[in-house]
């Protein structure tokens, strides 16, 4: 299918597309949004890319990619570049490093609060949610039909927040913890538009997936974020945005920070990713690793599993998949499940951080030591994670 324009397959409920929309709205990239209960999302896109997932994104001459980091790929690093009006990755090894730890953290590290204050507010949230999942649904669906639907993808949706750790032990932990990011990450916008300085990179892009979906257009945290944090709520609106929208700040290039010493604010906000979601990824590793060595088995090129859509490490499909790992977290232990997709965006720190001489190394680790979270540089499963044909897949054994 040929078309003059981009289409983007995604929805405003979905966190993952807040990720990839941000990126096109930002860098000014012309786009369309369909939905995925369109036709062409369910009969041509599901059956290319092997399951129902998004966002999914189609160019103009039909090309397929699915993942946000692969659709801002594009116009980073492929065919698409020359129409992003600045690159997403900072050219000092140091920041680009800080830049993946976000990323990652974003998408990964805040679900729990972003699935905990969509399905635990149902007095605030409710409503809007259920005319939210709507526009993803086949348009010629009854009132009826839709309610079905959407008590059974709630339901599913529910269950998978206990998987990500949103448990009634856990949920006030949840809301402490959320409160601090909201303080350091509101501290630090101060005196930087951006979480890296006056343009936003790819941190930026990882981040506003929870942040733009769940947090800030959920009723409930979004009353909460612009009364305890409104700097982070003009973040999330200018990420969303060609307008510069920088009232609050001086200069209107787009400059990064300095790599000679990063803003105490910045390894604030680091340090507390090192305390909220490093013990979880490193757990993580060492089940993935375990589960790995018992399965030798397995080829390379595919996910060793009967259903090659499967997300986690074993049975079941989607977000609710997975083997299990445990570990400590504030007073508590968690359980949530292990799912390889984590690990493909870890090794994107790891592999740009591979190209940069060994002295941009050494000042990369001495700033990753100072905020505790130098151990992510070296978690590594024993078989890389790949993506290919749409889906997460396991290397050669290394």
């Amino acid at each position: 299918m040929m078309n003059d324009h981009y289409t983007l397959y995604g929805a405003p409920v979905s966190l993952y597309t807040g990720k990839a929309r941000s990126y096109l709205r930002s860098q000014g990239i012309p786009f369309v949004e369909v939905s995925p209960g369109s036709d062409r999302y369910l009969n041509e896109i599901v059956p290319t890319v092997g399951r129902w997932i998004i966002p999914c994104m189609e160019t103009p001459d039909g090309t397929i990619i699915q993942d946000g980091a692969d659709i801002i790929d594009h116009f980073e690093r492929g065919p698409g570049q020359h129409l992003r009006k600045s690159s997403a990755y900072p050219e000092s090894p140091l920041l680009l490093a800080v830049a993946h730890v976000f990323e990652l953290f974003g998408g990964e590290g805040l679900l729990r609060p972003a699935m905990h204050y969509r399905w635990n507010f149902d007095e605030q949230n409710l409503a809007f949610i259920a005319s939210e999942f709507a526009l993803t649904m086949p348009q010629e669906l009854s009132a009826e039909q839709a309610e079905k639907m959407f008590l059974h993808s709630s339901g599913r949706m529910r269950k998978a927040a206990t998987v990500f750790g949103v448990t009634p032990e856990s949920q006030p932990l949840i809301e402490t913890a959320f409160h601090e990011w909201l303080d350091l990450f509101n501290a630090h916008l101060v005196n930087h538009p951006y979480l890296l300085g006056n343009r936003p990179t790819i941190g930026d892009y990882g981040l506003i997936a929870a942040m733009w979906a769940h947090l800030y257009r959920d009723p409930a945290p979004s009353m909460l974020i612009k009364q305890r944090a409104p700097r982070v709520g003009r973040w999330v609106e200018r990420m969303t945005t060609t307008e510069r929208y920088q009232h609050e700040y001086v200069g209107d290039d787009d400059e990064l920070i300095s790599d000679d010493k990063l803003p105490a604010t910045l390894v604030a906000m680091m340090r507390y990713v090192s305390e909220e979601y490093l013990p979880e990824i490193s757990a993580h590793v060492e089940v993935a690793n375990q589960w790995l060595a018992e399965h030798p088995e397995i080829e390379a090129g595919t996910n060793g599993l009967d259903d090659p859509a499967t997300r986690g490490l074993t049975g079941g499909r989607g977000l609710i998949a997975g083997g299990a790992a445990t570990f400590a977290w504030r007073s508590i232990e968690l359980t949530t499940s292990v799912m390889p997709y984590r690990f493909w965006l870890m090794q994107r720190l790891q592999d740009d951080l591979a190209t940069a001489s060994d002295g941009q190394v050494v000042k990369v680790r001495e700033v990753f030591a100072e905020a505790g979270i130098d151990a992510l540089l070296d978690l590594r499963t024993i078989r890389r994670v790949e993506r290919s044909g749409h889906l997460e897949v396991w290397g050669p054994l290394l």
